[in-house]
């Protein structure tokens, strides 16, 4: 699935895609600044998380209460080396079945090379749209 959009659309964007999930995991690629945050904070309100959430990039994980369901938003951008998401404990996250959305997977690759996931990818168009891939991994 692709949707193309601007920033004042992401909210109905965060609602369609949610219901075109088929994994409680989903990973997020794209550029910085593409807006990977912000597409996760509204997917966030959509499963009901009230907390404002803020980006994880120094804490790596953040954990949210949902309705009847948590949510660990990873950022992974500052993890230099697979050992270190194997030091925070990615692996009981990951097999934990509540959702977890990861910014920069890339690198944490074979942590997720067993993990049944979505695969989200955001890119920036010249005209300031963004146009997000929903796809299943693989």
């Amino acid at each position: 699935m692709e949707i193309t959009f601007s920033l004042d659309e992401i909210k109905a964007v965060a609602s369609k895609l949610i219901t075109h999930f088929s994994e409680k995991t989903i990973l997020f690629y794209g550029d910085m600044g593409v807006g990977k945050t912000t597409l996760i904070k509204e997917l966030a309100k959509e499963l009901g998380v009230v907390e404002t959430l803020s980006s994880p990039t120094f804490s790596i994980v953040n954990e949210y209460q949902a309705t009847n369901n948590l949510l660990y938003h990873f950022d992974c951008y500052r993890l230099n080396s697979e050992q270190e998401a194997f030091d925070i404990g990615i692996e009981d996250y990951l097999n934990a079945g509540h959702f977890t959305f990861i910014e920069w997977p890339q690198n944490i690759g074979s942590f997720l090379s067993t993990i049944k996931c979505d695969k989200i990818e955001l890119k920036l168009n010249a005209n300031g749209t963004r146009t997000a891939m929903l796809m299943p991994k693989g």
